[in-house]
């Protein structure tokens, strides 16, 4: 019995890493999902990748697009997108984008993402600083 129950805990264990990655790796397909959309100029399937509370905020796809061209110009364009740290936990993701701005200025995105009643990920916010900038 010891041994069912050491090896329960052992395989327990060994999974939950493998489903954080799991989970990040969904997060950044999510991110990358909507970072493609702004460099596309669809605004539809970019607002699909925001939470409902961000939608709940701007009630349509055109005024979604127009808040990031104006607050979050590197997130909408930029010489270079790449992900950095990521931590997953009960069903939350908090994923670090390094971003060069189409004038090569370093940016810091922290994309936070959060998982739907219906199962999807969903980005529920993304605070953008400069490079070396403190939070």
């Amino acid at each position: 019995m010891r041994v069912l129950i050491l090896l329960a805990a052992l395989l327990f264990g060994l999974s939950a890493p493998a489903c954080a990655a799991d989970d990040v790796a969904a997060a950044q397909s999510v991110i990358r999902a909507q970072e493609q959309a702004f460099g596309r100029d669809d605004p539809a399937t970019a607002y699909s990748h925001a939470a409902p509370a961000i939608q709940g905020i701007f009630p349509d796809a055109e005024t979604f697009m127009a808040m990031v061209r104006n607050s979050y110009a590197p997130v909408y364009r930029h010489k270079s997108f790449e992900f950095g740290e990521a931590r997953a936990a009960d069903g939350k993701i908090a994923q670090r984008v390094h971003i060069l701005d189409v004038d090569g200025v370093p940016w810091e995105a922290l994309y936070t993402l959060e998982l739907q009643p219906d199962g999807s990920l969903k980005i529920t916010g993304c605070v953008l600083l400069k490079a070396g900038q403190a939070a």
